[in-house]
């Protein structure tokens, strides 16, 4: 700078200087954005794959250790079963063992003497006298159905509707609501075998009763 004075100089090295600070903190501040960026996103990822390799699971009923179980994403029923040990009571043959679980899902076991009772159940039209003086039923001899199908919608049934299927009792039919409410409606009829105590066997005495319309 020959031809500037000194003051010129002092004015242009303080310019520059300003200059080259604020480019360098312009850069520092981009490197360290990137690296939150990098760590939040790695922190979301780690977060992720833990919540998508572990559920929860409520194993209640006709089991010795009824609790809260931590398995692994995938788990079927009977990865459940071995954790909580069913009684002696516990009717396994009206479960799907390979059904598998969701988080937060609800699991209750079934009972030989809870099915036998559900049964059991004597059908309302016995109970009508012959005398020509009807008796006041507890529940509607016809439920509330599909419209022009005589079908019950089993993703809107109440208890009443549900209980008046063949083999489903008051405690199956609240089962079959809870798992409505914790997974959201049949995709279709045979996913009622998902619910705690509806086999195989019980799904055919049903089935030309049911709908999703």
């Amino acid at each position: 700078m020959p031809n500037l004075g000194r003051k010129e100089q002092v004015i242009i090295l303080i310019i520059m200087a300003v200059v080259l600070y604020l480019a360098g903190y312009q850069f520092a501040s981009r490197a360290n954005t990137g690296v939150e960026l990098v760590n939040s996103q790695s922190s979301d990822s780690m977060r992720t794959g833990k919540e998508e390799t572990e559920i929860q699971v409520h194993v209640d009923g006709a089991v010795e250790k009824p609790d809260v179980y931590h398995l692994p994403a995938g788990s079927r029923v009977h990865d459940a079963l071995k954790l909580a040990v069913p009684t002696q009571d516990a009717d396994l043959s009206m479960l799907n063992l390979a059904a598998p679980l969701k988080d937060g899902q609800k699991l209750p076991i079934p009972s030989k003497a809870e099915q036998q009772a559900s049964e059991q159940r004597p059908n309302q039209m016995d109970n009508v006298p012959s005398q020509g003086v009807a008796l006041k039923a507890s529940k509607p001899l016809t439920p509330t159905v599909a419209q022009g199908t005589g079908l019950v919608n089993i993703n809107t049934a109440g208890p009443q509707e549900l209980d008046s299927l063949p083999g489903i009792g008051p405690a199956l039919a609240e089962r079959i609501i809870q798992h409505r409410e914790a997974n959201g409606p049949f995709q279709c009829t045979e996913d009622l075998k998902n619910v705690s105590g509806i086999g195989d066997k019980k799904f055919e005495d049903l089935q030309h009763r049911i709908t999703l319309q």
